[in-house]
């Protein structure tokens, strides 16, 4: 009887670490151009991700009577702003003394990696105030309102696309699940250990996110209140961003906690009062 159970107990065991660990081999390159101009799977999910984001919002501006020719420079300006953005805050937030002090040049080299969705976020809030300034017939919050429905869906895509580059690892887990990146740069050949897949999991908090603002929007409709949906992102990506960070393989900083929580509560305090004010507009121009 002894013999049979310790049997059944290797036997789960086995079976534990057949179904629970996931080797991800998968070399972040699709191809390499010449030799010397590689094409990631990060690159394509970027791609797409900017694809149906233009197509989102071609549909909001048809479906809402606005100016399509404007989408060309609405495009432009997300695509700079997310970069730039994204691309400074990671410089900043993150490595300031390596990327500011000893390798100020660095900076410029984007393909090597290195972009912050706090920065992404900052940068195209402000990447928004410009365009809006010189196309005078949108509000910017009417503008930031439709552009993080994109934002959502474009985060899905994007933590997908870290997935593929073995990048922004979670934390080891206790070797009966999570997944095994062997291109993980961080760890030593031969010495990878099972992580939590935690850019899986920020790829389906920003799904939902997105599902949340889709159907807000259509529900609303024409009497959305202005800062509704960005209220709801910050709070959502951000608040997400927060339990999400316990989970990932980076120092702690301050109080016990990462960067990435710092930086996200003053957003989520933004959000909750976006969303407040958002509401209290629309509750008195019913009560009108």
């Amino acid at each position: 009887m002894k013999h049979i159970l310790i049997f059944e107990v290797k036997l789960f065991s086995m079976l534990n670490a057949l179904f629970l660990i996931f080797h991800w081999k998968v070399n972040p390159e699709i191809a390499n151009i010449f030799g010397v101009y590689p094409l990631r799977y990060y690159s394509l999910m970027f791609g797409i991700a900017f694809f149906l984001g233009f197509y989102i919002i071609e549909y909001i501006f048809k479906k809402e009577k606005k100016n399509v020719e404007h989408l060309d420079a609405l495009l432009i300006t997300m695509f700079l702003s997310t970069v730039i953005g994204a691309r400074l805050g990671h410089c900043l937030f993150y490595d300031f003394n390596y990327y500011f002090v000893q390798h100020p040049l660095e900076i410029l080299q984007v393909w090597k990696g290195g972009l912050a969705s706090h920065g992404a976020a900052i940068g195209i809030l402000l990447g928004l105030f410009i365009f809006q300034r010189k196309h005078r017939e949108y509000t910017y919050l009417w503008v930031v309102d439709r552009i993080v429905i994109v934002v959502a869906l474009a985060g899905v895509f994007i933590r997908i696309g870290n997935f593929f580059n073995h990048e922004i690892v979670g934390i080891p887990t206790d070797g009966t699940w999570g997944v095994i990146f062997y291109h993980n740069s961080d760890e030593p050949e031969g010495m990878h250990v099972p992580r939590v897949p935690i850019q899986l999991f920020e790829s389906i908090s920003y799904l939902i996110l997105f599902f949340i603002l889709a159907f807000t929007y259509l529900k609303k409709n024409v009497r959305l209140p202005d800062g509704l949906l960005l209220g709801i992102f910050l709070v959502g990506c951000f608040g997400t961003r927060i339990v999400n960070e316990i989970w990932k393989d980076s120092p702690i900083t301050f109080l016990g906690m990462r960067n990435g929580q710092l930086l996200s509560i003053p957003l989520v305090l933004i959000g909750i009062v976006l969303i407040f004010l958002a509401l209290k507009k629309e509750k008195q121009v019913v009560l009108n």
